[in-house]
C-alpha cells in the first residue's frame, strides 16, 4: 500500500506541474524545414500559461543573431531572410510558465537546386552502344540520399540501362559550397532504336519537399524533301530549297547534303515514309503544304513556325497539313526562319527555311485615302491660281 502511494504521488505532482504550464505552439510545426538559397521565411513560436500569466518565449540557437528574433509577451518570431547555406542548423524555441518549461527543436535545411542541367551527347545516334552523361550544376546537398538521376523514355524509367560507377561530385567555385554532380550510363543498341523522347531527370528529395528537373536528349532523325520543280506540268505547290547552306544545321547535316541524290519517284516501293514540305507563293501571303506519301494511318502536324504557330492559319487532315500566312502581314518585314512538320507515328520531321521575298511596310487604306485627299486639294489650289493669272485684266 505504501509502495502504491509512493508511485502515485509523483504522477499527481506531474499533472499539477503541467496544469500550471501551458501549450507551446510553433508555426510551421515540423521538426525539419527545407528552404531554398535566397528564400525568406518567418517561424513563429507562442505559449499561453494556464493561470493567465504571461509566458516567456524565445528562439535560441548558437548561430541565431539578436536582430533575427523579435520576442514579446508569449510570442517569439524568428526571421530567416535571404537564406544562405550558413543559415542551416538547429533552432530551439523555449517557452516558460513559472517553473514549467517546454521546448521545440527545429532543424533548418538550406538547399540549392537550380534548373542547370547539361547532357552529353547532344543527340543519340541509333544503332550502336553509346555513353550518356547528365550533369547537375550548383546543387547542394549532393548525397545519394538526397539527389538522384535517372533516364526516362516518355513517362517511364528505362530499365536495364547500365549505371557506370563513376558518379562524381565536384565542388563549384564561389562563397557557398555548391557541387556539380555527374552520372554516366551505357545505353545499349536495343534502347537507341526510337528514342525521340529520351531525357535525363534529376530529383532532389528533402523533408516535405520533392523537386525535379529534366533535359531531353533527342535523336537526329530530321529529313527534308528536295523535289525539283516540274516546269512542264506545274503542281499547285513547288518546293523551294533553303537559302542558307544546308550543312549549317547540325540536325540536317546527318540526313542530307548538297551532293546527295534526289528522292526516288513517288511510285518507288523502296522509298521510305518521310514527310515533305511544298511551298506556294501567293500575292501578299505564304502557303505551305506538308504531306506524306504513305498508306493509311499516317498523319502530319505542324510543330514549328517563325513567330509561333498561333500567328498562322493551319489545317490538318491526316496525311496532309496546310499552313497559311494570310492572317498576318507576311508582305511586311517578317522575320525569316524555319518551318517544321512532324509525322506520327514515327516522329520523322521535315524542315523548310523561308525568307520573305518582299520586305516593305504595309500601306493601310487610311494612308491611301489621306494621300488622295491631299492630292485633290493640291490640284484645286493649282487650278485656282492658274485661272486667276490667266484672266484678262479689265
Amino acid at each position: 500500500m505504501e509502495r502504491g502511494r509512493a508511485l502515485l504521488l509523483p504522477l499527481l505532482l506531474g499533472l499539477l506541474h503541467t496544469g500550471r504550464g501551458g501549450r507551446l505552439e510553433v508555426d510551421p510545426p515540423e521538426s525539419e524545414v527545407a528552404m531554398a538559397v535566397g528564400e525568406s521565411r518567418n517561424f513563429t513560436c507562442r505559449m499561453t500559461c494556464a493561470d493567465g500569466r504571461e509566458a516567456s518565449v524565445l528562439w535560441r540557437g548558437l548561430d541565431t543573431s539578436p536582430g533575427a528574433v523579435q520576442s514579446g509577451a508569449g510570442l517569439s518570431v524568428l526571421y530567416v531572410l535571404n537564406a544562405s547555406l550558413s543559415a542551416a542548423g538547429t533552432r530551439v524555441c523555449v517557452g516558460s510558465c513559472r517553473d514549467v518549461s517546454l521546448q521545440h527543436r527545429m532543424r533548418l535545411l538550406v538547399f540549392a537546386f537550380p534548373d542547370q542541367l547539361t547532357v552529353s551527347p547532344e543527340a543519340v545516334v541509333p544503332g550502336r552502344d553509346q555513353e550518356v552523361t547528365c550533369t547537375a550544376h550548383n546543387v547542394t546537398p549532393a548525397g545519394p540520399d538526397t539527389l538522384s538521376m535517372s533516364l526516362f523514355l516518355g513517362g517511364r524509367e528505362l530499365e536495364g540501362v547500365e549505371d557506370l560507377p563513376n558518379v562524381t561530385e565536384e565542388p563549384q567555385e564561389g562563397e557557398d559550397q555548391l557541387f556539380q554532380v555527374t552520372q554516366h550510363w551505357l545505353l545499349p543498341t536495343s534502347e537507341t532504336s526510337s528514342l525521340h523522347t529520351l531525357h535525363c531527370q534529376v530529383t532532389m528529395r528533402l523533408p516535405g519537399l520533392e523537386l525535379t528537373h529534366h533535359r531531353p536528349i533527342p535523336e537526329p532523325s530530321i529529313t527534308v524533301s528536295l523535289e525539283p520543280t516540274d516546269t512542264t506540268t506545274p503542281e499547285p505547290f513547288v518546293m523551294t530549297p533553303p537559302k542558307p547552306p544546308i550543312t549549317t544545321s547540325p540536325e540536317l547535316a546527318s540526313t542530307c547534303s548538297p551532293a546527295s541524290p534526289g528522292p526516288a519517284p513517288r511510285n518507288s516501293s523502296t522509298r521510305p515514309c518521310l514527310p515533305e514540305i511544298h511551298q506556294s507563293s501567293a500575292p501578299g501571303a505564304l502557303e505551305l503544304l506538308c504531306e506524306v506519301p504513305c498508306g493509311p494511318g499516317m498523319a502530319v502536324h505542324w510543330t514549328q513556325a517563325p513567330g509561333g504557330l498561333e500567328a498562322y492559319e493551319t489545317q490538318e487532315a491526316g496525311a496532309q497539313a496546310w499552313l497559311s500566312s494570310r492572317s498576318m502581314l507576311w508582305s511586311g518585314c517578317h522575320p525569316e526562319g524555319w518551318f517544321q512538320c512532324r509525322l506520327d507515328p514515327g516522329g520523322h520531321t521535315a524542315n523548310l527555311y523561308v525568307v520573305p521575298e518582299i520586305c516593305s511596310p504595309a500601306t493601310s487604306a487610311a494612308l491611301w485615302t489621306s494621300s488622295l485627299a491631299l492630292g485633290l486639294l493640291l490640284l484645286v489650289f493649282l487650278t485656282y491660281h492658274l485661272r486667276k493669272r490667266c484672266q484678262p485684266t479689265s
